[in-house]
């Protein structure tokens, strides 16, 4: 039988820890990791923990919930923060700061064999070739590749297509494949495109112009014109390319990592520089605590669990000096294995390249903030409009489609304090019902609605929205006031003339008011943007329904009526019209169709089906 550990004594704990570096985790009761750091001296900084009243709320909430304390040593300091990293990508502890970052970089990949192939790769880099990047996005590396096939015309087809191809492909034929696969051009020819191919990924762009110009005076002096044309168009391209992609004064390979911090939001911005080529740009934003923390501590956070998964180039320039720079520039050093430099360079071209990474990151950060900021605006508009206690945490809004009565739909779209949850849509379709009965129909899916919510205790909506007037809204209630679901605000959206935008009443209080919102109001903005995403999610899965009721034969609706027997009527009679047509005697003459079967197929086409 397990025994319950005992209460957690911080005093007794300190005893056993050395003053070594290494990694701690802090645990809650439930077992959970809450945080996990690492620490030149264990016993100094976990004391610091213990040590009176912490003064930063974060670390007292933090506190108050351990229950226990793992350490790991390790040699050094460089080794603990490494070991860190990998803790807090593996476990997103909910008091560390934490990079999202679902995919690595993909890279530009030249295999080995005969006739080499220039292919988009992404992953661990095992197999036999030579791999170029990362470039930032699938974008570049697509640009990249289209780029390298009208310059050096290497394949890019996957080897099974290329060894059973008879005649060359479409790409040889608009010249963007030297045509291998079939002899058209010599193995010594292709070697030399792909090692032009490589200079260029290399950024050794100046070393294959050089050769190509040799190579073009060679061609003019054996009078092989045509072939010297072609060489000097691919310098030409060349020199043009080289002048477009070039980052002065580069060498080597660097990252520049920029940060902006506000409104509770970080951006990290990474610009990737490989070979002097600026490969583009990515923007990051990393989750932050729920309190407040340094700018030089996201930053260092982010670069070290960054390079967890990608390659360390062997400069990194940031906009600040992050938390801790020489530990972390051993720890990348450690994980590379060569020497990586951190600087946040003041002057010269490389402050350059931070400040355009600066305001890259300046920019998101707004476009970011603003995104968020146009929502909450939003239903801070509506609480007002609408004298709610408070911020509505969740939004319900049921429309019904359908054509002339046909393939009846309701929709529901739920929308939070975020914008639209759209895998909480539901589409109900509608049985049952007179066709064109929209009320019906409305009280059918609310009813099916908030009955699985008690039965299934759902979640319920603070405000119910209603594409209707005072009718829809009637029935709304009644099924509300029917199932005991209390503490639901319903409101109808009403049209205006003409179904006009911006006319729209509402419906409220019980049904027994009206409210008419002015055209330019926010919250009135927010009503028609929920309003309109459930009358194109119900017209989407009413157009569905339809189309799949079309294409359906009435035979199948006859119970009784299965596959074999359809197929001999319809063969029997020539198609569906002479079987609408026909009487019960005529359809029992057909075999396998009983006289019951066929006073059934009767009344189905002439409207007596009980």
């Amino acid at each position: 039988m397990q025994t319950d550990l005992p209460p957690f004594d911080p005093k007794d704990f300190l005893k056993t820890v050395p003053h070594k570096p290494g990694v701690y985790r802090m645990l809650s009761k439930d077992g959970k990791i809450l945080y996990v750091g690492k620490a030149k001296d264990l016993k100094n900084r976990l004391s610091s923990y213990f040590r009176g009243t912490p003064t930063h709320s974060r670390i007292f909430a933090m506190v108050k919930q351990i229950c226990n304390v793992e350490i790991a040593i390790t040699n050094t300091e460089a080794e603990a923060l490494l070991l860190e990293s990998n803790l807090i990508k593996q476990h997103s502890p909910r008091y560390n700061i934490l990079l999202k970052d679902g995919k690595g970089y993909p890279y530009i990949h030249v295999t080995a064999g005969e006739f080499p192939r220039i292919e988009f790769y992404r992953g661990s880099r095992k197999q036999p070739g030579q791999y170029f990047g990362p470039y930032p996005s699938v974008g570049a590396v697509r640009q990249t590749m289209h780029l390298m096939k009208k310059l050096f015309k290497a394949r890019q087809c996957e080897d099974s297509y290329f060894a059973n191809r008879s005649r060359p492909c479409l790409e040889y034929q608009i010249k963007r494949c030297s045509g291998p696969c079939v002899g058209l051009i010599e193995k010594q020819d292709y070697d030399q495109s792909i090692r032009h191919a490589v200079q260029f990924l290399q950024g050794r762009t100046q070393e294959a112009i050089d050769e190509l110009v040799q190579k073009m005076g060679n061609a003019a002096d054996t009078l092989n014109f045509e072939k010297a044309a072609e060489y000097r168009d691919l310098i030409e391209s060349l020199r043009h390319i080289s002048q477009q992609q070039y980052v002065s004064g580069s060498n080597g390979n660097v990252d520049v990592v920029a940060i902006c911090v506000g409104s509770g939001l970080a951006c990290v911005q990474v610009f990737t520089v490989r070979n002097g080529n600026n490969l583009g740009n990515r923007n990051f934003f990393p989750k932050l605590p729920d309190e407040e923390v340094s700018t030089p501590d996201i930053l260092g956070s982010f670069l070290a669990q960054y390079y967890l998964n990608h390659d360390v180039p062997g400069e990194i320039l940031v906009s600040e000096t992050p938390d801790e720079p020489e530990v972390l520039a051993d720890m990348l050093t450690l994980k590379q294995g060569r020497k990586v430099v951190i600087r946040h360079p003041q002057r010269g071209e490389r402050s350059k390249w931070v400040e355009l990474a600066q305001r890259n990151a300046e920019q998101a950060l707004q476009m970011q903030v603003l995104s968020r900021a146009g929502v909450q605006q939003r239903m801070f508009a509506l609480q007002e409009a609408l004298s709610l206690d408070g911020l509505p945490a969740r939004m319900e809004c049921f429309d019904i489609s359908h054509t002339m009565g046909e393939a009846t739909v309701a929709s529901c779209v739920v929308f939070d304090l975020n914008g639209p949850v759209k895998a909480e849509y539901r589409r109900y379709n509608i049985e049952g019902i007179q066709p064109g009965d929209d009320y019906a129909a409305m009280y059918q899916a609310l009813t099916r609605r908030f009955r699985r919510a008690i039965e299934q205790e759902g979640k319920r909506p603070d405000i119910l929205f209603i594409d209707g007037g005072k009718g829809q809204v009637t029935q709304a209630l009644d099924v509300l006031h029917e199932l005991q679901v209390l503490g639901v605000n319903v409101i109808g959206v009403a049209k205006g003339e003409g179904r006009k935008p911006g006319l729209e009443t509402l419906i409220i209080e019980q049904g027994t008011g009206r409210l008419a919102l002015p055209e330019h109001s926010a919250a009135l903005h927010l009503i028609q943007q929920i309003r309109d995403e459930a009358h194109r999610f119900a017209i989407t899965g009413h157009r569905a329904r339809r189309q799949k009721a079309r294409t359906q034969s009435p035979l199948e609706q006859i119970e009784g009526l299965g596959a074999k027997r359809r197929q001999v009527l319809l063969q029997q009679f020539g198609g569906l019209k002479a079987i609408e047509r026909a009487s019960v005697e005529e359809l029992a003459k057909v075999p396998s169709v009983s006289q019951a079967l066929a006073r059934k197929i009767y009344d189905f086409f002439n409207g007596d089906e009980s």
